[in-house]
C-alpha cells in the first residue's frame, strides 16, 4: 500500500530540495541539535509558564537562531560542505549582539533615546548579522530590500520633495534599530518567538507523532472512492495539513509525494496534478487554525484576537476549498478520470481506530482559539495533549522520548527561515517607523486613487504580489500593513478586511506566476514544466484573487452582520465559485462554447460578491446560462447515435 512507504520528515526534503543546508561534521550536528532541543524547551517552558521580559525573550530566540544559520547555511555553493573561518567570525559576531541585548537592556530601557557609543558599535553589528542571516536563510532578496530601506534612512535627507526625510545621524539609526522596541527586536521577531514557534512545534510534534500521515490516509479514505479521487484527497489532505502547518510549500512535498504519483497514476496530466497540490497547499497558509506567522503578526498589529482573525477566515478559506474542489470535480469528468484502485485506500474505520485519536490535540486547539484562550496557552496545551494521549492509546511508549525531541529538533528547524525574515522585516518597519515614509506612501496612495477603493485595492493587490514573490509572506504582509493598509483605513475599508486583503494576496503569491513557489515545489514532484504548473495553478486558484475584493465591500464575507445576512451570502458564494469553476474548467455535464463560459464565469463573479445588486445581475446570467445549456442537451439529444 502506498502509506506503508516511509516518510521523511518535511524539513528534510525542503533541505534537499533547497541545496542550501551544509552538511556538518558529527560533533557540530551534536551542537547544532543540542541548541535547538535547549531553544525548543525554553518555548515550550514560556508556553506554560510566561516570561518577565519581553525583550529577553525575542534576544533570547534570535541568539540561538541566528548562530545556528551561520552554522547550518553557507556564504556561498563552494562552502556548502564546511564551516569556514568567517562562519565562525560571523556566529561569534550574532552571539555577542544578542548577548549585549540580554545583559544591557535594564540600562538601555531606563536611558531611553540615550544610547552609547557601545550601543552603536553593537547596533552596527547587529544590522549587518541580521542581513546576512536573513540572506543565508531566506534569500537574497529580502535583504537586499532591506538594505534600500537602510540606505534610505541613511540618505534619504538627499531626496528632495516630500518622499524625502529629515537628516539621521548614524547613532539615531542604528540606536534604533537595535534598541528600539520597532526595530529588529520589534513586533516581527516578537511573534516569531512568542506564538509562530510554539505553533510550528505543535505542528512538527503532531506529525512526528503521526498526524501527518493520519490526514493523508482520512483524505485518501473520504474522496479516494470519489472520481477523482487522488485529486479530492490532495485537497482534503492539504486543507488538513494546512490546519498545523501554514506552509504552502511544505504542505505541497509533504501531502505531494503521495497525491501527484496517484493523481498521474489514475490520469492526470502531470500539469494538473502539480498545479492542483501547489493550489490546495497555498490554501493552507489561509486556513484557520492555524494561518502561518503572518496572521499572528495580524493579531500584534490589528489589537484583535487570534481567534477573532481565525473566525473571519473560515468562510473565505472554505470558498476557495470549495472551488478548487470543484475544479478537479469537473477536470476528472471531462476527462473521464475513475476512482483509485481499493489497495490505495485505507477503511475510514480502520483509520480511525489506529490513529483517530491524534485528532483530539487538533480539536483541542481550535476550541481553545474559540473560547478566547490565548494562541499560546492552546498551542502550549494541545501539544501536551500529543504527549497524554499517546501515552494512552500508543502501547510502544519507548518511543515517545525520541519522537519528541525530534519534533522539537525538527520544529526548531522550521522556525529559522521564519525567524530570520522577522528579524530582517524589522529592519525595514523600523526605517518606515523612523523616517515617517509609511504617512508619506499613504498620502502618495490616496493622490493617486483619490477617493477611489477599487483604485487603491488594485494597487495593493500589486504590491502584495510583487512583493509576495520574492519576500516571504510574513515580510511582504508586515512591509504593506505598513504602508499601504493606512491608505485603505482612511477610504473607509474596515481595520480586519483592510488587514486580510493583505495577507490573502501576499499568500497567494505562492501561486502567482512567474515565481510561484508552491506550483514549482509540485512541478518538481510532478515531472513537469514549471512555468505550466504555474500558469494552470494561477488559473484553478482564481477564485482566491476574487474574494478579498468581496470581503473588503461587505464584510458579511468575514462572519460579520446579522444571520441572514450572512446566510445569504454563503448560498450566492458557493454557488458563484461553482460557476467560476464551470467557466475556468468549460465543461457542465458537456463541454462548454465561450458563450455558456462567459456567462457562467460572469455569474459566478457578480455571485461572490455579497451585494444583493449583484446577485440580482448574476442570477440573470445564470438563467441565461441555464437557457443555452438546456438547448445545447436537447440538440445534441436529437442528434442521432
Amino acid at each position: 500500500m502506498i502509506f506503508s512507504r516511509k516518510k521523511k520528515n518535511v524539513n528534510d526534503i525542503l533541505e534537499e530540495e533547497s541545496k542550501s543546508v551544509r552538511t556538518l561534521p558529527e560533533y557540530l550536528n551534536k551542537a547544532v541539535t543540542i541548541a535547538l532541543i535547549v531553544l525548543g524547551l525554553y518555548h515550550i517552558y514560556i508556553g506554560f509558564f510566561g516570561y518577565k521580559s519581553a525583550m529577553n525573550l525575542r534576544a533570547t530566540h534570535w541568539l540561538i537562531i541566528s548562530m545556528v544559520i551561520f552554522l547550518l547555511y553557507p556564504s556561498r555553493k563552494a562552502t556548502l560542505n564546511k564551516v569556514t573561518v568567517f562562519d565562525w567570525i560571523w556566529l561569534i559576531a550574532a552571539g555577542a549582539s544578542s548577548v549585549y541585548i540580554l545583559i544591557n537592556w535594564l540600562r538601555i530601557a531606563e536611558n531611553a533615546g540615550m544610547a552609547t557609543q557601545t550601543d552603536v558599535i553593537f547596533g552596527i553589528i547587529a544590522v549587518i548579522v541580521v542581513l546576512e542571516a536573513a540572506r543565508r536563510a531566506v534569500g537574497p532578496v529580502l535583504s537586499a530590500v532591506s538594505a534600500i530601506f537602510l540606505l534610505y534612512a541613511m540618505f534619504g535627507h538627499l531626496i528632495p520633495g516630500s518622499l524625502g526625510h529629515r537628516q539621521y545621524t548614524i547613532t539615531r539609526i542604528f540606536s534604533f534599530l537595535y534598541t528600539g522596541t520597532e526595530g529588529i527586536f520589534g513586533t516581527a521577531l516578537d511573534v516569531s518567538a512568542k506564538y509562530v514557534a510554539l505553533f510550528v512545534l505543535f505542528g512538527a510534534m503532531l506529525e512526528k507523532f503521526g498526524g501527518g500521515e493520519l490526514f493523508v490516509d482520512i483524505a485518501f479514505a473520504l474522496t479516494g472512492k470519489k472520481r477523482g479521487g487522488p485529486a479530492k484527497a490532495a485537497i482534503v489532505s492539504s486543507a488538513l495539513m494546512g490546519t498545523m502547518s501554514g506552509s504552502a510549500v511544505a504542505n505541497v512535498v509533504t501531502t505531494g509525494a503521495f497525491t501527484i504519483p496517484l493523481m498521474k497514476k489514475n490520469g492526470y496530466k502531470p500539469t494538473v496534478a502539480g498545479a492542483v497540490e501547489a493550489v490546495a497547499s497555498t490554501g493552507g497558509q489561509i486556513m484557520p487554525p492555524v494561518m502561518g506567522a503572518a496572521a499572528f503578526l495580524m493579531a500584534e498589529m490589528t489589537g484583535l484576537t487570534y481567534g477573532t482573525i481565525c473566525m473571519a477566515a473560515i468562510l473565505p478559506a472554505i470558498l476557495y476549498f470549495v472551488s478548487v474542489f470543484i475544479i478537479v470535480d469537473l477536470e476528472a469528468k471531462k476527462e473521464n478520470i475513475q476512482v483509485m484502485a481499493d489497495q490505495d485506500i485505507k477503511p475510514i474505520k480502520q483509520i480511525l481506530k489506529e490513529r483517530g485519536y491524534l485528532l483530539i490535540p487538533l480539536i483541542l486547539l481550535i476550541a481553545m482559539i474559540i473560547k478566547g484562550y490565548s494562541a499560546i496557552l492552546a498551542a502550549s496545551y494541545s501539544m501536551a495533549a500529543i504527549i497524554v494521549i499517546d501515552l494512552i492509546f500508543n502501547p510502544n511508549r519507548k518511543e515517545i522520548p525520541k519522537k519528541f525531541f525530534s519534533a522539537i529538533t525538527s520544529g526548531m528547524r522550521g522556525i529559522i527561515s521564519v525567524a530570520a525574515a522577522c528579524a530582517c522585516a524589522g529592519i525595514i518597519v523600523g526605517v518606515i517607523s523612523l523616517t515617517g515614509i509609511g504617512a508619506k506612501f499613504s498620502g502618495l496612495m490616496l493622490s493617486v486613487a483619490g477617493q477611489n477603493v477599487l483604485i487603491a485595492l488594485l494597487m495593493t493587490m500589486v504590491a502584495s504580489l510583487i512583493l509576495g514573490c520574492g519576500l516571504p509572506t510574513t515580510a511582504a504582509y508586515m512591509v504593506l500593513a505598513t504602508l499601504a493598509v493606512p491608505a485603505l483605513i482612511k477610504l473607509g475599508v474596515p481595520l480586519l478586511s483592510a488587514h486580510l486583503f493583505v495577507l490573502y494576496f501576499g499568500s497567494i503569491s505562492t501561486i502567482t506566476p512567474p515565481v510561484a513557489l508552491s506550483a514549482y515545489a509540485g512541478a518538481a514532484l510532478a515531472g513537469a514544466n514549471p512555468n505550466k504548473v504555474g500558469y494552470t495553478a494561477f488559473r484553478f486558484g482564481i477564485v482566491a484573487f476574487i474574494v478579498p475584493f468581496m470581503f473588503v465591500y461587505d464584510n458579511a464575507l468575514l462572519l460579520q452582520g446579522t444571520l441572514l445576512v450572512i446566510l445569504r451570502v454563503i448560498i450566492t458564494s458557493l454557488l458563484g465559485v461553482y460557476l467560476i469553476a464551470i467557466g475556468i474548467q468549460g465543461y457542465f455535464r458537456k463541454p462548454c462554447n465561450w458563450i455558456q463560459r462567459i456567462l457562467a464565469f460572469s455569474a459566478g463573479i457578480l455571485m461572490v460578491n455579497p451585494i444583493v445588486v449583484t446577485d440580482i445581475i448574476g442570477a440573470v446570467c445564470l438563467a441565461a446560462f441555464a437557457v443555452i445549456t438546456v438547448i445545447r442537451d436537447k440538440k445534441l439529444k436529437d442528434q442521432p447515435v
